[in-house]
């Protein structure tokens, strides 16, 4: 939009309605500059509406410096799942991840799968892998050019690609019609992320499949995320990728007696151990 801008090739003086989603997201990426930047060019009589997960000082500076009297809207806090979406977890060793995917996305023949990762690099690296397994694939992240994301995504919307691999912040405007299945390669760095890539299969009412492949590393935030939203999710071992990793040792905290948890009880055997030395003193006096 700035590089038009500049060029002169828009003119956004007729605009009446602007739309800034994600904008929390678009601030903790950098974005705040690029932003002051467009909307004072847009049209004086119009209505600017900011869509946020969070309302941090940031953006409310942001807020401040553009919006006359704004009217804050809030939703609550869902963290709901998805009946329509079936959830596995796969557990697998941390270098098993890549084979795992290509051998799982060929056996069970997904015309589609949306991969999410963490790094730009790793979703490189998945793709240049995905590659040489003969699924056609294509990545999507901030470094890549836009004309590049909105290529390959036409093309995997249009099964050219059969597989996407996406970052958070690049695959969160995705809306693939009837997408099969989402398949988080590594785990997202928050809960609201993780609802985010669910969500981008089963949508309008269709049936999906959201996988997780799990490694130990992450055993403990997946324990979180499943707390947090309030869901079970089965796990499951693939034969030829059986685990050899070192699982963390569940404690469970040994119970406490019941003289312990109520002082009633805690008193009465106080009373009875005092005793029991009392006549046990008295056993050895009379003997000496």
């Amino acid at each position: 939009m700035l590089e038009h801008l500049k060029n002169g090739t828009i003119n956004l003086n007729s605009v009446t309605n602007v739309v800034i989603d994600e904008l929390d997201t678009m601030l903790d990426m950098g974005f705040l500059e690029e932003i002051e930047k467009i909307l004072p060019n847009i049209g004086i009589n119009r209505q600017i509406m900011m869509f946020s997960a969070t309302i941090n000082p940031t953006v409310k500076k942001l807020a401040k410096e553009f919006l006359n009297d704004p009217v804050v809207i809030e939703v609550t806090n869902q963290r709901s799942s998805v009946k329509l979406i079936e959830q596995q977890i796969i557990l697998v060793d941390e270098d098993k991840k890549q084979e795992l995917l290509s051998y799982l996305i060929g056996s069970k023949n997904f015309s589609q799968s949306l991969v999410f990762v963490n790094q730009k690099a790793q979703a490189d690296s998945l793709v240049e892998n995905l590659e040489l397994d003969g699924l056609k694939s294509a990545c999507i992240h901030g470094d890549i050019r836009q004309s590049s994301r909105a290529l390959a995504l036409r093309k995997f919307k249009e099964k050219e690609l059969r597989v996407l691999v996406a970052t958070d912040i690049a695959g969160r405007g995705i809306d693939i019609e009837d997408l099969p299945v989402v398949i988080n390669y590594a785990l997202p760095e928050t809960i609201i992320d993780f609802t985010h890539r669910v969500g981008r299969t089963g949508r309008a009412g269709k049936e999906g499949l959201a996988i997780t492949l799990l490694s130990v590393k992450d055993y403990k935030l997946m324990a979180e995320i499943e707390k947090e939203l309030k869901i079970n999710i089965p796990r499951v071992e693939l034969d030829g990728f059986e685990t050899t990793e070192k699982k963390p040792r569940n404690r469970k905290p040994k119970p406490k007696p019941l003289s312990l948890k109520k002082p009633e009880a805690r008193k009465q055997t106080q009373k009875q151990e005092k005793a029991k030395k009392t006549n046990k003193f008295r056993k050895t006096t009379k003997r000496g």
